[in-house]
């Protein structure tokens, strides 16, 4: 596999607007290049957040698949790297806001992106949603609160207005804070970790090919190995945010392929360091897998730090929550303004509007905002309910992912030659079969019954949340017909008969600033 820099990693911003209008974009509102290649990193890393995914899942993967679990780190970003190739080759074509929607758009056609928008949108929301009410408890335990309902919402719905106010500041703003959230989240990762090596150990190595019990006998640890590996699955997501940014990074062509590598690397490494510290930290594996210790992160942090070593990992803890929620906002707001300025969302005359003074969107942050909020505020009714609708959020990303794959794989065969600074070449089509392949496993692992006394729809609970979204998102699609609102450029990637296939050749360009 090849890169090909067609130019300087210091492009300059008139040949980005320019680049943009020959992808169908000019107008006079535009986001301001002011993220760095670092920023565009860290934006992706702290979405990522190995932290929090860690943190949060670590109890239940280990008593599912005992220590192996960790290899499910190394499986899962391979993966995942074989995904941010392929979306590293479409952004440095597509560099425009929104990531996955305008790349399905123009890779298979108006209606297929909408699909891939929608179900990426939905599980965006509801991620935002998941992760701040996660941060509750965490926030609890640091001001010395009893963990309640009531106090987890306030906690919750205090995270996402904060990082709202953030992204309400700019794209520089933004670009700062996420820089200061990877500092912060991984040389507290860091930090913690050796820490833990060396003055709370436990074990050696060699446990990680024990599983202690954890599954029943070995013909079935196979099974309880992929419910376990779900901590990875949950991981390696968060590159895609970097190009959601597309319009706010200078040379986004060069820069962003290079920063999805980066976020997969720093995330990967940082995420299986702050794993393997803390199984070698267990004291106890039997009390994890039978259930009788159900909170091993925060016993071995106790122990480990003592009483104010604790609250200190506890706030950087809370500062890796906040900057997820702010770049998962970050990544949803420029999505549904994509698909707002095409005219394919309900109120897209508002959520288009662009605040020039900040150069961002303020509608579509809104609706980062509000959506999140009110699914967290459901939980007072029904904390089912929450549990429903947030069991979406992984797979719908998965999903989305996936969407975007099949689409760059049809186009590949259908005759698209990308033309981007990053191009895979040769290595083009092996890879985005083994990112399908890959996808298609993961997503199965995903929605695949854990619980076989249970009743049939708790089994499936994660599928049929799945097939809800993608069903109201077909009936909105053949409803209201949005694909048919909008001249924008759809289905160019494939030359047509005569054509070069180039994107000037496919696009015209279009000034959208009487709608905007």
């Amino acid at each position: 596999m090849s890169t090909n820099a067609k130019s300087a990693d210091h492009s300059p911003i008139d040949e980005d607007a320019e680049q943009l209008a020959r992808l169908g974009y000019t107008y006079e509102k535009q986001f301001k290049r002011e993220m760095s290649f670092w920023g565009n990193v860290s934006l992706g890393f702290t979405y990522l957040s190995p932290v929090v995914g860690v943190y949060t899942l670590f109890a239940s993967s280990l008593g599912l698949g005992g220590p192996p679990m960790i290899w499910s780190f190394l499986i899962v970003g391979v993966g995942q790297l074989f995904v941010a190739l392929v979306f590293g080759e479409i952004v440095s074509n597509y560099p425009v806001a929104g990531g996955v929607y305008p790349w399905a758009r123009r890779l298979w056609g108006a209606k297929w992106g909408w699909m891939t928008g929608w179900v990426y949108l939905i599980a965006l929301l509801t991620t935002i949603a998941g992760v701040a009410y996660g941060a509750g408890t965490f926030l609890d335990a640091l001001v010395g609160m009893e963990s309640t309902t009531t106090s987890t919402i306030i906690c919750a719905i205090a995270l996402i207005l904060a990082a709202t106010a953030i992204n309400l500041g700019g794209t520089k703003l933004l670009s700062k804070v996420a820089m200061l959230g990877l500092f912060a989240e991984l040389g507290g990762a860091l930090v913690v970790g050796i820490w833990l090596l060396v003055a709370a150990r436990q074990h050696d190595l060699s446990v990680l090919f024990n599983s202690f019990g954890a599954g029943g006998d070995g013909s079935n640890y196979f099974i309880a190995f992929a419910a376990a590996a779900l901590i990875g699955i949950y991981q390696y997501y968060g590159f895609e945010a970097c190009g959601d940014v597309a319009e706010e990074v200078p040379n986004p062509g060069v820069r962003i392929p290079k920063a999805m590598r980066m976020t997969i690397y720093i995330g990967g490494f940082a995420a299986t360091f702050v794993c393997l510290s803390l199984i070698l930290a267990v004291p106890d594996y039997a009390a994890v897998i039978s259930g009788e210790n159900t909170d091993p992160v925060g016993t071995v942090l106790a122990g480990a730090f003592g009483e104010i070593g604790h609250k200190v990992v506890l706030a950087i803890v809370l500062i890796s929550f906040l900057s997820c929620v702010m770049s998962l906002q970050a990544a949803a707001s420029r999505l549904s303004y994509s698909m707002a300025r095409d005219r394919m969302l309900p109120a897209s005359h508002l959520l288009a509007q662009f605040q020039e003074k900040r150069h961002v969107p303020p509608y579509s942050l809104l609706l980062a905002c509000v959506v999140p909020v009110l699914i967290i505020l459901g939980s007072v009714v029904s904390p089912d309910a929450l549990v429903v609708i947030v069991s979406f959020a992984a797979l719908g990303i998965y999903l989305g992912f996936q969407l975007v794959v099949l689409a760059a794989l049809r186009a590949r065969l259908k005759g698209w030659k990308p033309s981007g600074a990053f191009q895979l070449g040769k290595w083009g089509v092996p890879v985005n079969i083994a990112a399908l392949t890959w996808g298609v496993l993961g997503i199965t692992n995903m929605v695949w019954p854990r619980t076989p006394d249970s009743p049939w729809f708790v089994n499936y609970l994660v599928l049929l949340s799945a097939v809800v979204v993608v069903g109201v998102g077909l009936i909105y699609l053949f409803a209201k017909k949005p694909y048919t609102h909008s001249d924008a450029p759809a289905a160019d990637a494939v030359p047509a008969s005569g054509s070069n296939g180039s994107v000037a050749d496919n696009a015209q360009s279009r000034n959208v600033e009487n709608y905007l």
